[in-house]
């Protein structure tokens, strides 16, 4: 769940992003999982689902470091965080997400796939696939 307000825009990183709504100090905790907004799907709970909701949890999830198996889909707009080598936000530590840097109010929200998903391999090297706007992962999980 994430602590500061954000919005959403268009990203010049990719489709749509998630953006600072108020300045964040570096060191500021920005985000801490919360089942209330964090929703866990287990993956009998999958199975069940129409293919497009398949496919939005497949997108926009990540997996559950200390549950084999489950994902989480953010419940926020954590969701549109955009992957990047030099994020602003640190989340090596697994239920929670802190400024690297101060971000001042209408910075993107960036992170590092790589710090929360063990399987996150990188996008495609040809054209991406294309959902709502969103590139696709490699390993068909999505962003936090």
């Amino acid at each position: 769940m994430l602590l500061i307000s954000t919005y959403l825009a268009p990203s010049a990183i990719e489709g749509i992003g998630v953006f600072a709504a108020e300045p964040v100090a570096r060191g500021n905790l920005m985000w801490n999982l919360n089942p209330k907004f964090d929703v866990f799907v287990h993956p009998h709970e999958m199975e069940g689902l129409p293919a497009h909701m398949q496919d939005f949890i497949t997108r926009y999830s990540y997996p559950h470091l200390e549950m084999p198996g489950v994902v989480i889909v953010d419940s926020d707009n954590g969701r549109f965080m955009n992957h990047s080598l030099a994020p602003n936000t640190d989340f090596r530590i697994f239920d929670k997400g802190y400024a690297l840097v101060d971000i001042a109010a209408g910075d993107e929200l960036t992170c590092n796939y790589h710090e929360f998903d063990p399987g996150f391999r990188g996008f495609f090297a040809v054209a991406p696939t294309k959902t709502n706007g969103r590139r696709a992962r490699a390993n068909g999980s999505a962003r936090r």
